[in-house]
């Protein structure tokens, strides 16, 4: 769309988080802009979009991170919060020594059935097992978003994941 006039361009920024259940952030600023594109103020002076996607450290953390930042995913098998295996991924940003791991997509509680939803027993073990692969992938620096987990168990799973034995003062 052209615009009928000239005039300076208005800059917008476009920074929305996800919308649970229906949009992630990449799709918000997506369909906003698309919005502010067919709209009238577009036909009435050029617009500069300024597209920045937002994240809070859960659902969709990973995938803003690599849009603004490059990098690689890596897909692998790990256990669920509730002990089932899931696929679930990590970023490799470009550098090849920072990893992206969002707790949501092995431990989050999105994965898991409403019924299924009891923090008491669930785990983050698979988040450790990310964990994990990011390490033997090559990372030294680790961007862990916490958010949207399934389990308050403290790290424990986590931990576990990664070789630590959890003990009492029974042994």
């Amino acid at each position: 769309m052209t615009p009928a006039t000239g005039g300076a361009a208005v800059r917008i920024a476009l920074a929305p988080n996800a919308f649970r259940g229906s949009l992630t952030a990449l799709d918000a600023v997506r369909c906003l802009e698309n919005g502010l594109r067919a709209s009238a103020l577009a036909e009435s002076r050029p617009l500069d979009v300024v597209p920045m996607p937002l994240a809070d450290g859960g659902d969709g953390t990973l995938d803003v991170l690599l849009a603004g930042l490059g990098g690689e995913r890596v897909a692998l098998d790990v256990i669920g919060p509730r002990g089932k295996p899931v696929r679930a991924e990590f970023g490799l940003l470009g550098d090849g020594q920072t990893a992206v791991i969002e707790m949501a997509r092995a431990s989050g509680v999105e994965l898991l059935h409403p019924d299924e939803r009891d923090p008491r027993v669930a785990t983050t073990r698979g988040t450790g097992e990310l964990i994990r692969a990011a390490l033997e992938h090559g990372a030294r620096r680790l961007l862990i978003g916490i958010g949207g987990s399934a389990t308050n168990d403290g790290g424990a799973g986590c931990a576990e994941a990664l070789g630590f034995k959890l003990l009492d003062e029974s042994g």
